[in-house]
């Protein structure tokens, strides 16, 4: 076999082995990112008594709930919520979007939230979380669409004159988001209130990688465009879709933002070109201290008052 054979096989072999590795690598990753399955980084959000939320939490355990049911905007998917009426009736009505790997009942303090502040209080599984149906983390682009079908059973429930803000915490931070730029949001919507919620999911995938996995971007690269192209083609979307930033640069709407000064999962500086976006009336609170998704926690006075003076002035 002459030497150039040998270079060719060689270097054919080698291309061949990081192929495999890559591919590997790619599977192994598409679980971790986007299959619904315990997340070992992900840490435990259980409420104790000594939590200034707690008496939130307990008023949610013990509050009637309804269960609502929808179908997804696609796949034809089961999806699952609970409805708390307020105390009083009112045409006015809160829909809470959750976070990665949450479920309705992961946000049952921002439920005893709005609950107080006389607000109706719908709160849906995402697909493939909670009750809901579906086998993989939408991370809020499919979903969007899932809660525009939610505002609609909304408003047909309760009526036209409904008026609604849509909450998110985290990923359903960065859902609320992506749902404020669609063209066909009813125009009962009147605000929308984001915590912590991601630019992108290219960017927040990037930015785990490299947090979790230390990654560079060079070596994430070849792999995040191979788990993109397996998302495709198992759910739907490219990771690229679900841009944050470009659909809230097509809101009009009353836009909250809320974010944690020491948040190292989505990180501070996220906020900044969201807020900056945003073409309707706009608000950003920076909360010192705060860790991802703890804004509440660390200053619930703070919280609480800068929501109801937020929806005092749009919700009225």
């Amino acid at each position: 076999m002459s030497l150039k054979r040998k270079i060719i096989i060689t270097i054919s072999t080698i291309i061949a082995i990081l192929a495999i590795i890559l591919c590997i690598a790619s599977a192994y990753l598409y679980r971790v990112i986007s299959v619904p399955t315990s997340k070992s980084f992900l840490s435990n959000n259980q409420i104790t008594r000594n939590n200034p939320l707690y008496d939130n939490e307990k008023w949610y355990q013990n509050v009637k709930k309804q269960r609502w049911y929808e179908k997804s905007a696609t796949g034809n998917l089961k999806l699952d919520a609970y409805y708390i009426p307020a105390q009083h009736k009112t045409n006015r009505t809160v829909v809470i979007a959750h976070g990665y790997m949450g479920n309705k009942n992961t946000m049952g303090t921002y439920a005893a939230l709005f609950h107080k502040l006389g607000y109706n209080v719908l709160l849906p599984d995402d697909r493939g979380q909670g009750d809901s149906q579906g086998n993989y983390i939408g991370y809020g682009w499919p979903d969007r669409l899932d809660y525009l079908k939610w505002i609609h059973k909304v408003i047909n429930a309760n009526g036209q004159s409904s008026k609604i803000v849509m909450f998110g915490v985290s990923m359903g931070g960065a859902t609320t988001m992506m749902v404020s730029g669609e063209k066909d949001v009813p125009h009962q919507v009147k605000a929308f209130i984001e915590d912590c919620g991601y630019d992108s999911i290219h960017n927040e995938l990037k930015y785990e990688a490299k947090q979790l996995y230390h990654l560079p971007t060079i070596p994430f690269y070849p792999l995040e465009p191979m788990i993109s192209v397996i998302n495709k083609v198992k759910n739907g979307f490219f990771y690229e879709d679900g841009n944050a930033l470009k659909q809230v640069a097509k809101n009009k709407r009353p836009m909250l933002f809320i974010h944690g000064s020491n948040d190292h999962f989505v990180p501070t500086k996220m906020v900044y070109p969201l807020y900056k976006a945003s073409q309707g009336p706009k608000q950003l609170l920076i909360v010192k201290g705060a860790s991802h998704a703890r804004s509440y926690e660390h200053d619930k006075q703070l919280y609480e008052k800068t929501i109801k003076q937020f929806l005092a002035k749009y919700m009225h």
